[in-house]
């Protein structure tokens, strides 16, 4: 063949095999080959040309993966030479030199430019959007990534117990939920704040904003939970007893899900206090009764006393295991000046820290927003609201799942501790941090595929009673060897959560005290670090101490209690202090947490089926048995047995259950998932879905497996009640919602839209009232709203939602004309025009920026901007005489150096 034969064949096979390729593509020397006639004509062909065949691509006959190691393995262009006559093979049915796909992996993006939110400090939120070019952060919470996931907090409930809640507040006045909010101070139904001076009552609805504050309605920040609904226990402005702390705590548990609270005793570094009986049993009853059942959540700040040397082991609320205790650390991930260490924490999140780190941005009271919330105060509602997007992602999770999530899903990250251990079950913990930084993301895919954990045990074990004495400068230990109550069933205790010791130790001087518990596996604890302001002589009585540093270790063995007494000033050496009591309280499981429970089957080795090994080996053979001649089962029938088991009978008495295949059981009941067919005293198998049923179609279910619903209407098993029906959690059933609700979520009367003629007030559909007028719950009568509010949630003049016309909407309250220092304007969605602040200094202006008209005492008008008299002079009276002469007063820069010839004359 001559050269411009081949070449003209090159040419045709060019434009034959030419591809269409997407940009950036890349041509690879492997190529896919379809040659009939089995293995041995695809390796002739490839030798042929140069190629080597690697083989059948997957389960595709006749396909072949040949590569060719001449040609370049990365080319812009399809390379020709010699390789390319495979084409023209007539053994060849088809070829294809393969290109490089791009192709990536679809992780959910956390960057803030995926999501935007129109609310004007949304920019300001760091510690949501930390990765972004302006933040200092190292490590984010990944709510941004939980957004995206489409959990937003919807249809779960979060009240803040503190000073109360501005319910009107536009960031919460949306979310606000009557029905999860009480006024323990005032005894009714209004949590709004005192208002006074000084604005003390401000905490509560800084807490309420960071969980719930409503996104994009151009107006302050973004809750963490945006969708979720929100309410406030008022119980701070006043007297607090236990009385109070026990009603606040135990407000409709069945309704509320989640309680936040950023408060506890004094943190004075020498206070040992906690809850009363009282409040102790409404921990307990909310565990056990709370969200029927599930177990309420309780959130709890760590406290703030770390500038006065404090421990939050002596904060009986952080320290209870009923309780979440949640610590801070600052941008940077360092310790915070107020911070308290202690065992108790389980888990961080920002907060603010020195005066050059941001603090946090919120609602704030008199309808305005705050740039500097401080303290573990924000950590606790940060963590309610990501409690609450979990909630979403799995409403069934108990109190202590969700401790159990929030162990396993935080993260050490970049937090700064010199003392970050990793215990006998491989969990990365501080005193300082808990388990670390919180993750939204990963706590809400752990919660779409969690298993609840097994039942809580507890074992209890006191050690022998005499009196231990504790020399000073030195240490007393004492131990205790426990089996985990290992001989009680009910008590057994092998994988360990919260372990308490409780102790009562008489000292002359309790803040000299240092106390740690030593587990079998060596891992030690500080349950209590020494206090330089605690001068108390009244040691500790019976007071508990919690630990979770030793959760998913193994319980067994030896426990030893270490007490190191270090006089920080001299004592009288002949008064010692002395352990008269200690107690070691295990919380825990029997079966180990993470493992899949699985039952033990008793079956035969003869109705196993065999491994591949087992097929291949000689047939034995088997000696015929001996006819069986004892007694049968009770369930088996007048036609006797081969055995004494009830998969031994002949026939039954009641049902068979089971197949030829896995075998046959006799039984008086059939398991569920199947009926009992009386005709044939078989248990046939339900319909999928149904977990007890009446036949085998779709519509003979009596009741669902977990994750579906019986519709009562056609009595079949689905995933989502239609509309007008709620899902009922207990008795997995869809059950009608109240007359007024079009929908409603979990409870009959607890709507999310209404039917005609009704209007949404919390999650309660009230009759729609005109405007100017509001529904008023306990009168349930339309009741007329103040003369200033064209629309209200309630009849002070403070409640306005909308203004009446001709009158404009000053910070919190409707008016008829603006304050001296304001002046009107129109605002975007607002039916009638605002009151906006002048410039500061300024008496009145015409409008934003430097339009004054009028300055306040001590302050000149100066190009209408207020200018302090004793501040505008001139620099250089020759100087300055040339700037105006040469018209540079327009500058900036001159026009301070000549204040007086520029501005003042004119």
């Amino acid at each position: 063949m001559s050269k411009m034969q081949i070449q003209w064949l090159f040419t045709l096979l060019d434009v034959s095999q030419s591809v269409v390729r997407g940009h950036g593509a890349f041509y690879t020397n492997h190529w896919a080959v379809r040659i009939s006639g089995g293995p041995e004509h695809a390796d002739q062909v490839a030798a042929k040309y140069g190629y080597l065949n690697l083989g059948q691509i997957g389960s595709l006959e006749d396909h072949y993966h040949f590569h060719h190691s001449r040609v370049v393995r990365r080319a812009v262009y399809s390379l020709k030479g010699p390789h390319s006559f495979i084409h023209m093979d007539p053994k060849v049915d088809w070829a294809q030199q393969q290109i490089v796909k791009p192709r990536v992996k679809r992780y959910a993006q956390s960057d803030a430019n995926f999501i935007h939110f129109n609310d004007p400090k949304w920019s300001n939120m760091w510690y949501i959007h930390c990765n972004d070019k302006t933040s200092r952060c190292r490590s984010e919470m990944n709510i941004l990534s939980a957004w995206q996931r489409g959990y937003t907090g919807k249809n779960v409930v979060v009240t803040i117990l503190d000073d109360g809640i501005e319910r009107n507040h536009p960031d919460l006045a949306q979310n606000y939920d009557h029905l999860a909010s009480y006024d323990v101070n005032g005894n009714d139904h209004d949590p709004t704040p005192r208002y006074d001076s000084r604005n003390e009552n401000i905490h509560g609805t800084r807490c309420a904003g960071e969980v719930a504050a409503v996104a994009n309605n151009s107006h302050c920040i973004v809750g963490i939970a945006y969708n979720a609904h929100i309410g406030g226990i008022r119980m701070l402005d006043g007297d607090v007893t236990d009385i109070v702390e026990a009603k606040s705590l135990g407000i409709r548990p069945d309704y509320i899900d989640i309680y936040s609270a950023s408060w506890g005793p004094k943190d004075d570094g020498k206070t040992v206090d906690g809850p009363g009986p009282l409040t102790k049993q409404t921990f307990e009853r909310g565990i056990k009764k709370g969200r029927k059942g599930l177990g309420s959540i309780f959130v709890w700040a760590s406290g703030n006393g770390g500038r006065q040397g404090d421990h939050c082991s002596c904060d009986g609320y952080t320290s209870s295991i009923y309780t979440i205790s949640i610590s801070s650390t600052t941008e940077n991930g360092n310790k915070p000046w107020y911070l308290e260490a202690c065992s108790s924490i389980i888990a961080t999140t920002y907060s603010s820290g020195e005066f050059n780190e941001r603090k946090i941005v919120t609602t704030d009271l008199r309808q305005r927003c705050t740039d500097g919330h401080t303290g573990t105060s924000v950590s606790a509602p940060i963590v309610a609201g990501i409690i609450a997007l979990a909630l979403e992602a799995n409403l069934l999770l108990t109190w202590r799942d969700v401790q159990y999530l929030l162990v396993k899903t935080s993260r050490p990250v970049h937090l700064k501790a010199d003392d970050w251990k990793t215990n006998a079950a491989g969990h990365r913990v501080s005193h300082l941090y808990g388990f670390g930084l919180v993750d939204a993301e990963a706590m809400v895919l752990e919660a779409t595929k969690w298993r609840t954990v097994p039942p809580q045990h507890t074992c209890t074990q006191i050690a022998e009673r005499r009196t231990r004495y504790i020399p000073a400068g030195q240490s007393l230990n004492s131990s205790i060897t426990t089996s985990g109550c290992s001989e009680e069933p009910e008590q057994f205790v092998d994988y360990l959560e919260h372990v308490v010791v409780k102790v009562l130790i008489v000292h002359p001087r309790r803040g000299d005290l240092e106390i740690n518990v030593i587990s079998p596996s060596g891992t030690k604890s500080q349950l209590l670090a020494k206090r330089l302001f605690d001068n108390s002589n009244e040691g500790f009585r019976d007071w508990e101490f919690m630990t979770v540093h030793f959760w998913g270790e193994r319980a067994q063995g030896t426990w030893t209690l270490e007490i190191i007494d270090s006089p920080s000033k001299p004592r009288n050496p002949e008064v010692l202090g002395n352990l008269k009591q200690w107690t070691l309280i295990l919380y825990g499981t029997s079966q180990n947490p993470y493992q899949p429970y699985r039952t033990q089957h008793s079956r035969s080795r003869m109705l196993e089926i065999p491994t591949p090994e087992e097929l291949l080996e000689e047939p034995e053979l088997q000696e015929e048995e001996d006819e069986y001649n004892g007694p049968c089962h009770s369930e088996c029938g007048d036609q006797g047995c081969d055995g004494p088991d009830a998969d031994h009978c002949l026939n039954c008495v009641h049902f068979s259950s089971g197949s030829l295949r896995s075998g046959r059981t006799c039984v008086s009941h059939c398991p569920l998932g199947h009926y009992e067919d009386i005709a044939s005293r078989r248990c046939r198998r339900c319909y999928k879905g149904c977990e007890r049923c009446v036949g085998q179609s779709a519509g003979d279910c009596l009741s669902c497996r977990r994750g579906l619903y019986l519709n009562i209407l056609n009595s079949s098993c689905i995933n989502t009640c239609p509309p007008g029906y709620f899902a009922d959690e207990t008795q997995r059933q869809c059950l009608k919602c109240h007359d007024t609700c079009l929908r409603c979520l979990r409870y009959a009367d607890r709507c999310s839209a209404c039917s005609e003629g009704y209007s949404l007030a919390g999650m309660t559909c009230v009759p729609e009232c005109t405007n100017g007028t509001f529904f008023h719950l306990e009168e349930m009568t339309c009741s007329p709203c103040h003369s200033s509010c064209r629309t209200c949630t309630g009849p002070g003049k403070e409640e306005c939602i909308q203004c009446a016309e001709g009158y404009l909407q000053q910070e919190w309250r409707c008016v008829e004309t603006c304050s001296p220092g304001y002046y009107s304007g129109e605002a975007a969605g607002v039916p009638h025009k605002m009151c906006y602040s002048c410039e500061e200094n300024c008496l009145s202006c015409s409008g934003p920026g430097t339009t004054c008209t009028k300055c306040k005492e001590g302050y000149s008008l100066v190009s209408r901007t207020c200018i302090v008299n004793a501040s505008c002079s001139n620099a250089d009276e020759v100087f300055c005489d040339m700037v105006k002469s040469n018209r540079l007063c327009e500058k900036k820069l001159y026009r301070q150096f000549c204040c007086r010839t520029c501005l003042m004359n004119g």
